[in-house]
């Protein structure tokens, strides 16, 4: 251990299931390399001594990779460089080739001026308490030293054949699919991948380019998904599938353009493990619609409602041993028949094989589902000094009221009309707001009472859901 020159990262840029910031204002080379020794500091003190290193296609990601590589290195740490790919193919190499850690460098789904670091050590997401640890290692310069060796490894086309062996059945009925990857990281392994993949498969925006020029790769915002639905109507084809940034997180439409939300989606896979593994725990985070917990129920799985954050997903997954998770937000968790990590690219597969062996279209799988009728996600500007507080103020009133609620992760509402959610968003100055109900006359009770509610705690408008009402 050395004791050298610290490094103070913008206090935003440590965040709770990542690093990340703004490259060149709040995100820097020198952050990279300082964040590669005390990364590789954690990972030599937990037992560990290699670690294995990605970063996805924005033009910033070289660089902030090499640097992070230099430092990680300079910990006597040995480093295994896969180079470019979508997120899980990194996870995927921690596994595969047994590295003791793993860091990703990548900016997710945020705009092209974003970059950031998502990291596991010892098989386990490095997130809350633990990346604050990385921000004091790095403030006092308290880095283990050494001189690590640097290897680079091809691992795509190992990681492909992973995903395809997914596909374990005969294939009588192929599908015509279409897939789009945004210009994110997953382009180059989706082309191999439908190379080989029984099918017509039609791929959009599969060339990689982080300045993202034909839409933002977000597949929850459906706007996002317009030129998706476009080419799935005109080659009526049986479904799409679009991915983020890094490709963790998927977005699905059915032959009809419908948008199969991340819940939605569980519902389907959830069906499948309960086949095998009666009783199986199935968890969703709290955005979840009340649809995908009843239904879990009723397929005689154990439902569990649990806070949002695909970190914290991924831990409640090893405590209740659960097969499956998802969130709405698309990231959708495999431990049987995988690894227990998320990968939009097996979750596609995993789709098409269940599609195939139960002789069901997706618009029907999509037409079998509950009606409920909902708001999207909703945002509301709140500051991140008053974000938790005014949760907390929420909760007060409800309870003085004699609510029915659950504070799993800021309030979840329930009444007779349904569900309404507020929660702090733990990677934005933002409240998200969700409501549920039966009709739209139900949920606009629901909404009143959230607008109500936020009122009261100084948030000013009179409808939050409204295009620009938290803003």
């Amino acid at each position: 251990m050395t004791i050298s020159a610290g490094h103070q990262f913008d206090p935003s840029v440590l965040r709770e299931y990542d690093v990340r910031g703004v490259v060149g204002k709040t995100l820097h080379v020198a952050d990279a390399r300082a964040l590669g020794k005390a990364f590789g500091t954690t990972v030599r003190r937990s037992g560990g001594k290699r670690v294995a290193v990605g970063r996805d296609g924005r033009l910033s990601s070289p660089e902030l990779a090499d640097a992070l590589v230099d430092g990680i290195a300079a910990t006597g740490c040995d480093v295994v460089r896969v180079g470019r790919g979508p997120t899980p193919m990194l996870y995927f190499t921690v596994y595969d080739q047994k590295t003791d850690a793993g860091i990703m460098v990548t900016g997710s789904h945020n705009p092209s001026d974003y970059n950031g670091f998502k990291m596991l050590n010892a098989g386990k997401s490095v997130f809350g308490e633990a990346i604050q640890e990385l921000g004091r290692i790095a403030a006092k310069g308290d880095f283990e030293t050494g001189a690590g060796s640097v290897t680079d490894i091809d691992i795509e086309d190992r990681y492909v054949e992973r995903l395809l062996a997914e596909l374990d059945c005969d294939v009588a009925k192929p599908m015509t699919i279409v897939w789009d990857c945004g210009n994110g990281a997953a382009g180059d392994v989706v082309r191999k991948l439908t190379a080989k993949l029984p099918g017509n498969h039609h791929l959009l925006f599969d060339e990689i380019d982080g300045t993202f020029p034909n839409h933002h790769p977000d597949p929850t915002v459906e706007a996002n998904l317009v030129d998706l639905k476009a080419l799935v109507a005109k080659l009526d084809a049986d479904w799409g599938v679009a991915f983020d940034g890094d490709g963790d997180r998927i977005g699905v439409v059915d032959g009809q353009g419908r948008v199969l939300w991340g819940d939605q989606l569980l519902q389907i896979y959830a069906a499948d493990v309960l086949g095998r593994l009666p009783g199986a725990s199935i968890i969703a985070d709290v955005k979840a619609s009340q649809t995908l917990f009843d239904e879990v129920t009723r397929l005689g799985g154990d439902a569990i409602m649990w806070k949002t954050g695909h970190s914290l997903i991924k831990t409640k997954m090893v405590e209740a041993k659960a097969p499956i998770a998802g969130e709405m937000s698309g990231h959708i968790f495999f431990a049987e028949r995988y690894y227990g990590y998320d990968d939009a690219m097996y979750a596609a597969i995993r789709l098409y094989r269940i599609l195939v062996q139960s002789g069901k279209s997706l618009d029907a799988w999509r037409d079998a589902m509950p009606v409920a009728v909902n708001t999207p996600e909703t945002r509301i500007e709140c500051s991140d000094d008053r974000k938790f507080a005014l949760i907390e103020e929420v909760r007060a009133r409800l309870s003085e009221a004699g609510a029915e609620v659950s504070g799993i992760d800021g309030v979840r509402v329930s009444t007779e009309d349904g569900w309404w959610l507020l929660r702090a968003s733990n990677t934005q100055p933002a409240i998200v707001a969700r409501c549920e109900a039966a009709d739209e006359a139900g949920l606009d009770r629901l909404k009143s009472q959230v607008t109500a509610q936020l009122q009261k705690s100084g948030l000013s408008s009179d409808d939050f859901f409204a295009p620009g009402g938290g803003h």
